[in-house]
C-alpha cells in the first residue's frame, strides 16, 4: 500500500533544531526521525512512499538523493513532493492525491508509534468508512490529586488512561477523501474530518500500545534516550 506522509510545516514549537532543517530531518541517533516513521511501514511491508515535503525541501530532498542506493535496496520507492512552503495538511494531501492508487496510509513527520498497522488495515476494511483515525492517550505530563472540603483524597501518578483520546496520526484513508478537501490553507484535522464525521465515515482505531510525538527539545530528547537505550518501542 501507498503511504503518504505530511512532512512540510515549520516545526515552529522545536525551533532550536528547525531553524536549520525541516523537523521530519532532526535526527533520532543516526536517522532523521522521518526515516524511522518510514521504516515502521516498512516493518509491515508497506514501501511506497509519497512524502509531501515543504519547509527547506531541498534537505529533504538532498538526504534521500546521497542515500538512494541504501533504501533502493531495502526496495523502498520514494516520491518526494514539494507542496508549498505555507500549505495547511489539507491541501498538502490533496497535492498528492492523483499519486493515489486506492486505499492508502497517511501519517506526520513527526509521531512515533509502535502500532500494529495490519490490525489498522484490518479495522479499517471492516467499518468500510472513507477514514479511520487512530486514537491514542497522550503520554501524561503531570500526576493527579482529587480533593474534597480541602483534603487530599486521592493522589495519583502520571497515568496517560486518565486522559481523553487523542488524533494519534496514524490514518487509513480511502481515495474519496479528496472530495472532502478545501484547498491550501484548510487543515484536514478541521472541516474535512469534522465533514466525515457528520456524515459517520470517520472510524477510530483505539490503539493501547505506546505513541509519542515530537513537538517539542524534550520530547526530542525522550525519543534519543530511548534509542540510545535499545529501548525504542517503534523498532520491536
Amino acid at each position: 500500500m501507498q503511504v503518504v506522509i505530511l512532512a512540510g510545516g515549520l516545526g515552529t514549537r522545536l525551533a532550536e533544531e528547525t531553524d536549520l532543517i525541516p523537523k521530519p530531518m532532526v535526527r533520532i541517533g543516526l536517522e532523521p526521525i522521518l526515516v524511522h516513521i518510514m521504516r515502521i511501514f516498512a516493518k509491515f511491508g508497506h514501501k511506497q512512499f509519497i512524502v509531501a515535503t515543504g519547509y527547506k525541501q531541498n534537505i529533504v530532498q538532498e538526504y534521500f538523493d546521497a542515500n538512494f542506493e541504501i533504501f533502493n535496496n531495502e526496495g523502498w520507492e520514494i516520491s518526494l513532493v514539494d507542496t508549498g512552503l505555507s500549505t495547511s495538511t489539507g491541501g498538502r494531501l490533496s497535492k498528492v492525491m492523483p499519486m493515489i492508487n486506492s486505499t492508502f496510509f497517511m501519517t506526520y513527520g513527526d509521531g512515533l508509534s509502535d502500532v500494529d498497522l495490519d490490525l489498522l488495515l484490518k479495522h479499517h476494511k471492516n467499518q468500510k468508512k472513507i477514514a479511520t483515525v487512530t486514537a491514542v492517550r497522550p503520554p501524561a505530563r503531570f500526576g493527579t490529586i482529587e480533593v474534597s472540603n480541602g483534603t487530599v483524597k486521592s493522589f495519583k501518578e502520571k497515568d496517560p488512561q486518565s486522559s481523553g483520546w487523542i488524533n494519534g496520526g496514524f490514518f487509513c484513508l480511502e481515495k474519496e477523501v479528496e472530495s472532502y478537501l478545501m484547498g491550501d490553507d484548510v487543515s484536514f484535522e478541521s472541516e474535512p474530518l469534522n465533514k466525515l464525521v457528520t456524515i459517520n465515515q470517520l472510524s477510530a482505531y483505539e490503539h493501547h500500545g505506546w505513541w509519542q510525538p515530537m513537538d517539542t527539545l524534550r520530547e526530542k530528547r525522550i525519543l534519543e534516550e530511548l534509542w540510545l537505550d535499545g529501548k525504542a518501542p517503534w523498532v520491536k
